[in-house]
């Protein structure tokens, strides 16, 4: 196994592969270098002796700058460098993009589902939604009371419980096996910590996000719970729901709580009235359809120092490809594209997308100033630890997720994503509002690397769970769907690559359900624009 690093030929930083010890010589290609301090695998040392002020490259790109000097071979902390990004230019420089070869999938298909409207699903759910966070126990008593007995119960904790009470019941996967309605692949339930309390601004944005998740093509109808006297009105959320599509025409059930004067009789009725219309959502048989129906997500949470080497160029590849058959892909996570606008800037289409992104991007960090802190905060105390020592440094590894395709929108939260080609999709990089806020987009599939480990799912579309080192890959396999740490070993990234497109198909098949999806990791929190990092 090769030792270093050195991922461009401009670079003055090389990663360590493995851990390394002070004074170990290490060869890349012809060059070798003598460490003068222990380098952890992960982790940058330099190529040369560093003045205070030198700018630091990685990628090819400047990530950092020297605020002591630094010695040859020595690794880079928080204490030795800062966060430093080169300047942005609004230039009208055209942006050439080379296509990936596609020919090995242009007649491949996935097994999916067809809305009236011609939008195809990776997923058939009935979808349950509060207006309001003191409906969120309504919602989880409809969930589980349609849920468990209908089969859809991935979990079995509480037969641990029964066990020891000494009762014993059949597997709940023999149950699964026998649902009622085979077509249907659940029933969801969201819950939020808004629609009351909040700034009216808030309630609008709650109903937005809410009105998407109802039309989206994973969901097959919706039933929806307020209390009355709430900010997010039931007319807030049926006028979001016309703006996001005029012609929407799902079965839609509603209950307002406060014109019932028995809640066991309104749970009665909701609980009849969607069994009634789950008969006719499970009219809808999948059908082959082409890959440029796929709408990615592609997201990264709990990164580390291989994320930008391993799994987030690997999915980058596999956002290209998309692309190039006709379907979209939306990249997420401004605070993490916070050292990478140079290249996003000059990969839009468009000079006044260019300009949004750049506006989106100053006013998160306007709002990042007004509590004292930046956007380039961004890098946890685990990312720092496995090696992501600036922002610049984890926003241009994060950014690989996107590939290389020219980007032909970009859209605030909430907003849909193109229907074809690369977005940018503004969102924190909070793994859950920014899941939240893809899938919100209009994405069908979400990718989502992690080199800590994370169990994030989403109500409505599957998250791939994607390792960038098999260590992880194999301590939390429960959590995991795809290793990219053979990469870190000499594997091809576009092996690995071809590798992920074909699980991406299974799942978007429902040939294979996703590790989040077992555990019943079914995330939403919606952004309420407080800065979130």
């Amino acid at each position: 196994m090769q030792k270093i690093l050195k991922i461009n030929d401009n670079d003055n930083l090389i990663v360590a592969l493995k851990d390394l010890k002070k004074g170990e010589s290490v060869t890349w290609q012809n060059d070798t270098y003598v460490l003068s301090t222990d380098i952890p695998a992960k982790h940058k040392f330099t190529t040369q002796g560093v003045n205070i002020d030198d700018i630091l490259y990685l990628y090819g790109l400047p990530v950092a700058k020297a605020t002591v000097k630094i010695d040859k071979g020595a690794m880079i902390t928080t204490q030795n460098v800062k966060h430093y990004a080169a300047e942005v230019n609004l230039d009208n420089r055209t942006y050439n993009w080379a296509p990936p070869d596609i020919s090995k999938w242009q007649n491949k298909t996935f097994n999916g589902i067809i809305r009236d409207d011609g939008r195809v699903g990776t997923a058939n759910y009935w979808l349950i939604i509060p207006l309001v966070f003191c409906q969120n126990r309504n919602v989880l008593k409809l969930q589980e009371a349609l849920a468990t007995p209908l089969g859809y119960k991935q979990t079995s904790y509480d037969q641990i419980t029964k066990n020891l009470l000494g009762c014993h019941s059949s597997d709940p996967k023999e149950t699964n096996s026998n649902r009622p309605f085979s077509h249907i692949d659940g029933i969801r339930a969201l819950t939020v910590n808004s629609g009351c309390g909040g700034t009216a601004n808030d309630s609008i944005s709650l109903c937005k996000i809410l009105a998407a998740y109802a039309d989206h093509p994973n969901v097959a109808g919706i039933t929806v719970f307020a209390l009355g006297c709430e900010k997010a009105q039931v007319s807030l959320f049926d006028e979001q729901l016309k703006l996001r599509n005029p012609n929407f025409n799902k079965p839609y059930l509603f209950f307002r709580q406060q014109e019932w004067q028995n809640e066991e009789e309104m749970m009665a009725l909701a609980i009849k009235q969607t069994f009634e219309k789950l008969t006719a959502a499970n009219q809808i048989v999948r059908q082959p359809v082409s890959l440029s129906k796929l709408k990615l997500g592609v997201k990264c949470g709990g990164s580390d120092g291989f994320s930008g080497i391993s799994a987030n160029p690997t999915m980058g590849i596999v956002s290209d490809i998309v692309v190039a058959l006709g379907g979209a892909s939306g990249l997420a996570e401004f605070p993490e594209l916070c050292g990478a606008e140079g290249d996003m800037v000059t990969r839009c289409l468009k000079k006044e997308d260019k300009i949004h992104f750049l506006d989106l991007m100053d006013r998160y960090e306007t709002q990042a100033k007004l509590c004292n802190a930046s956007i380039a905060d961004n890098p946890s105390p685990g990312n720092i630890k496995d090696g992501l020592i600036t922002d610049a440094i984890k926003s241009i590894g994060a950014a690989k997720k996107g590939g290389h395709a020219p980007i032909s929108a970009v859209c605030d939260y909430g907003d849909p994503m193109a229907e074809t080609g690369l977005s940018l999709v503004c969102t924190p990089g909070n793994d859950v509002e920014a899941v939240t806020g893809q899938v919100a987009a209009g994405a069908n599939i979400v990718i989502f690397s992690t080199g800590l480990g994370t169990p994030t799912g989403n109500p409505i579309v599957p998250v791939i769970k994607i390792a960038t080192n098999s260590t992880t890959a194999t301590k939390l396999s429960s959590m995991i769907d795809f290793d990219c740490g053979p990469v870190i070993d000499g594997a091809s990234l576009q092996s690995m690559a071809d590798e992920l497109l074909e699980l991406v198909i299974k799942v978007a098949s429902h040939e294979y359900i996703v590790k989040s999806d077992r555990l019943e990791q079914y995330d939403f929190i919606f952004w309420k624009r407080e800065v979130s990092l």
